[in-house]
């Protein structure tokens, strides 16, 4: 019997002894892969992910540039027109929440190529919609796979880096789904008037063709091996980027283990978790955010160009035009807003951005709204403000998370973000029913006001600090 105790307590000591040397091995890995500075490795995995993030925007906006032509030609109703819209925000509401949580499981990249198929061949189907309905069913899929790639992607890239400028490399990623929308302003301005509304879907197939096979050259999180407690292979990973980082003569400052918060392997977040005491309040806050942000831009980009057609008649080309203009705009506010994002601080450039939204939009109200040129100079202004702020949530819910939660939380704000989406066009279709356009905006602006003031007054502070000191 002695024997039997002093052989399990030996066990015991043993297990302990293992458990304290895995989580000082952790500390020394998420300190060594701290102060590394954007490696080739790291930089190529941006631009993969980058690419298919670019694609994602290119879908999420494609529709508004088919429905101009779609909305005549199968003599669609405004109700009928943000279904179809809605549709594919629905679909990546479910994406998010799936993918998100899956990713946390079976890790970042695997969930990244099966989002990326899912989309690309989703994107052949819509090709071939011969109705409302059709067209509905397969923006719902496509809906999923972008869902699934955007929240999945950020918690990726965001882990690669390091707390130093943290902001400007994860938002020069980011920037390239602003790019995407720009580019579906691009395409649908040169090719739905001579082509149809098809040529926008049969463009979103590229990235299934191109994005998918670079996916196998990249390597899994480094922070969620860790986390997953699979320390070797995170090994390997960070002697890779140290590897590349002396090969081209990066400097490697020393290991600083101080500044590092430790974490314990193999352990993945609970729902519980993200709605307690700590993170509790967070999640709220994000979740206000991405609602509310996200409502008012989704419905100002998809629903404008149609308004542009049917309210004011303008030309399908140039309705086209003026939507691909304004999202130029705000892709530049948005290049500005990556440039300056750390020195400002994230809690003042949301709030500041949000609250001066306010301001173009009170006076399309105060104005009526009655020309194409009016809307269209007043709303770029608040969009591009607004849009600061939606492009750089995926940054900001990553820094609020723990990488046990980072993908679960960034899936579970983004769903948030697709109801916002999906609550904008049904807004504008039932004010635009009633006969008035001026209302849509009165509205946006009592939502970018309280948004804003929630975030100055809520909105914890992360520039400059590193993600395990930020989510413990």
């Amino acid at each position: 019997m002695t024997a039997t105790l002093a052989a399990g307590s030996a066990l015991g000591r043993a297990a302990s002894l293992s458990r304290s040397l895995d989580a000082e091995r952790s500390v020394t890995l998420l300190a060594r892969l701290e102060r590394l500075p954007a490696t080739r490795p790291v930089l190529w995995a941006r631009s993969v992910v980058g690419m298919a993030t670019f694609f994602d925007g290119y879908s999420t906006l494609a529709i508004a540039y088919a429905m101009p032509i779609l909305a005549q030609t199968w003599h669609l109703t405004p109700a009928t027109t943000a279904a179809i819209i809605s549709s594919g925000y629905f679909g990546q509401l479910f994406g998010a929440l799936f993918f998100g949580w899956l990713a946390e499981r079976i890790g970042r990249l695997p969930v990244l190529i099966m989002t990326i198929a899912l989309f690309g061949i989703m994107s052949v189907a819509c090709i071939f919609s011969w109705d409302a309905s059709s067209l509905m069913l397969f923006r719902f899929l496509q809906g999923i796979g972008t869902g699934g790639e955007v929240p999945v992607a950020s918690a990726y890239v965001n882990e690669l880096s390091g707390s130093r400028n943290r902001g400007r490399f994860f938002l020069l990623y980011e920037l390239l789904f602003l790019v995407g929308l720009v580019f579906s302003g691009m395409v649908g301005y040169a090719l739905v008037p001579r082509f149809g509304w098809q040529a926008m879907f049969i463009v979103g197939v590229i990235p299934v063709a191109v994005v998918a096979p670079l996916m196998l050259t990249l390597g899994e999180s480094p922070r969620w091996l860790i986390g997953a407690g699979r320390l070797d292979r995170a090994e390997r990973q960070i002697d890779r980027m140290e590897t590349s980082a002396r090969t081209h003569g990066q400097p490697i400052p020393p290991i600083e283990v101080d500044t590092v918060v430790p974490v314990t392997p193999a352990t993945v977040g609970s729902l519980r978790e993200m709605f307690g005491r700590f993170y509790g309040p967070r999640t709220a806050l994000l979740w206000l955010l991405w609602f509310g942000a996200y409502m008012i831009n989704n419905g100002l980009a998809t629903w404008l160009p149609t308004l542009y057609r049917t309210v004011f008649h303008v030309p399908v080309g140039r309705a086209i035009g003026l939507g691909f203009a304004m999202t130029g705009v705000a892709a530049c506010a948005s290049l500005i807003c990556a440039l300056l994002i750390d020195r400002v601080g994230r809690r003042r450039w949301y709030a500041g951005a949000l609250l001066f939204a306010v301001i173009p939009l009170v006076t399309l109200y105060a104005i009526g709204a009655h020309t194409a040129w009016a809307v269209f100079g007043l709303a770029t202004l608040a969009y591009a403000a607004v849009q600061t702020v939606t492009y750089s949530l995926y940054l900001y819910s990553g820094e609020l998370y723990p990488t046990r939660l980072r993908s679960t939380g960034a899936g579970f704000g983004s769903a948030w973000l697709r109801l916002g989406s999906m609550a904008g066009p049904w807004l504008i279709g039932t004010i635009v029913a009633g006969g008035a356009i001026g209302p849509v905006f009165l509205a946006f602006a009592g939502i970018a006001l309280l948004t804003g003031l929630m975030c100055w007054r809520f909105a914890p502070e992360t520039a400059g600090k590193s993600l395990e000191q930020l989510s413990p």
